[in-house]
Formats: C-alpha cells, sequence, structure tokens
C-alpha cells in the first residue's frame, strides 16, 4: 500500500522548493511523484502544425522522489508521516501518525 496517493496535499521537505505545498497529480513509479506548481522547468517546444501545437516555453512539472514529501497535516497545519492500521473487519487505512485519525481523500 503506497502512502501517498494522489490527491494528497503534500509539502516539500528539502530542495529548492522547500516549504512549498501541493497536490499529488500523478505517481510516475513506485518512488516519484509529480505535484502541482513544484519543482517545475521551463520546456523549449517546436511547434507542430500536424497536432495543432504552438511553440514556444512551456512550465513543466518534473517528478520528486517521494522521500523528499510529507503529507499535509490541516489539523495541526504542518508535515506529518503516514501509517497503516488494520480495522476490525481486515480492512487497511492510512492513518496520521501523529493523531492516528484517518487520512481522508478529497
Amino acid at each position: 500500500m503506497n502512502k501517498l496517493r494522489k490527491g494528497d496535499e503534500v509539502i516539500v521537505l528539502s530542495g529548492r522548493d522547500k516549504g512549498k505545498r501541493g497536490k499529488v497529480t500523478l505517481r510516475k513509479d513506485d518512488a516519484h511523484l509529480v505535484i502541482e506548481g513544484v519543482n517545475t522547468v521551463k520546456k523549449h517546444t517546436k511547434p507542430n502544425p500536424m497536432k495543432g501545437e504552438n511553440g514556444g516555453i512551456l512550465n513543466k512539472s518534473m517528478p520528486i522522489h517521494q522521500s523528499n514529501v510529507a503529507i499535509f497535516n490541516v489539523a495541526t497545519g504542518k508535515a506529518d508521516r503516514v501509517g497503516i492500521k488494520l480495522q476490525a473487519d481486515g480492512k487497511r487505512v492510512r492513518v496520521y501518525k501523529s493523531s492516528g485519525e484517518e487520512i481522508k481523500v478529497a
């Protein structure tokens, strides 16, 4: 079970974007996440009239390693760790380590 999922609000712990918050938009693989507004680069693209694409300089979000981000706990306003708790019916749920409350994805 992945501790960080698409739609989670995370905060960056290290790197040039330290302190920025954003939502996870994509899991590239087991270890990398794409977060909106974080780790953006300028991508130079050529125009492609066959696809109807204009050329120019685009801002693109690149993947960041999941060890450099932590889930954002709205109740405390700080970064938090994620734990896995087994419910009575055998279902596994993600919980905040600090408070033990269940993480709900909006």
